[in-house]
């Protein structure tokens, strides 16, 4: 089993989860962007 077929079998299964995986990397992005810009306001 390649590494690509053994990365789409674990996207397949859980792709219930992905989703909110998706949003919680997002939201530490977007807090991590924030957090340094914040020393330029203060």
């Amino acid at each position: 089993m390649t590494i690509l077929a053994q990365i789409r079998s674990i996207a397949s299964r859980s792709h219930a989860t992905l989703l909110q995986d998706a949003v919680g990397a997002m939201a530490l992005i977007v807090m991590l962007v924030v957090g340094l810009h914040l020393p330029s306001f203060i």
